[in-house]
């Protein structure tokens, strides 16, 4: 993905430092010289026509919201800490797929990336403090971010599109 660096980066320019640093972590060496992004800057006001989607990006999300799904069990104690950071450390690998595979326009990815940047610090939370519930309903919070911004229609139904 690439970003257009805007004005008012400052506020989330840590924030995304930590997220892309951890996404970058999950890739191979080989595909994190080209992906250096520039803090997500936009607030995530509804745009006037959805942004169009790409398979990564509708492969990716699905996979997020799945995991972030699974984590209802953890908040209600049906499922071990070692569980739940299984999952956060999913989502911190789909969201090195979505920065490794999607292609968007710039302004589609700055508004990704806010959605992103705010997955991976709420997964990064729960890796560090699995005791912190608090984070949970924040990734829940975050995606429903996407279907207001981006157009997918998978997302309605629930159903992942799958990558050939």
């Amino acid at each position: 993905m690439k970003l257009a660096m805007t004005t008012g980066a400052a506020p989330l320019l840590l924030l995304a430092a930590i997220v892309a640093t951890t996404a970058m972590a999950a890739l191979p060496a080989q595909a994190q010289h080209s992906h250096q992004h520039p803090a997500p800057v936009t607030a995530q006001a509804t745009p006037a026509q959805r942004w169009a989607t790409d398979a990564p990006l509708r492969t990716g999300m699905a996979k997020i919201r799945t995991a972030v799904d699974a984590l209802q069990h953890y908040e209600r104690g049906h499922m071990a800490p070692e569980q739940a950071v299984e999952l956060a450390t999913q989502i911190q690998q789909h969201i090195a797929y979505l920065v490794a595979n999607c292609k968007l326009e710039p302004q589609a990815d700055a508004a990704l990336h806010v959605i992103i940047a705010e997955l991976g610090a709420s997964a990064q939370a729960l890796k560090d403090d699995p005791s912190d519930l608090s984070v949970i309903p924040a990734m829940r919070q975050a995606l429903q971010h996407y279907p207001r911004q981006f157009n997918d229609a998978t997302w309605a139904t629930g159903e992942a599109e799958e990558t050939h």
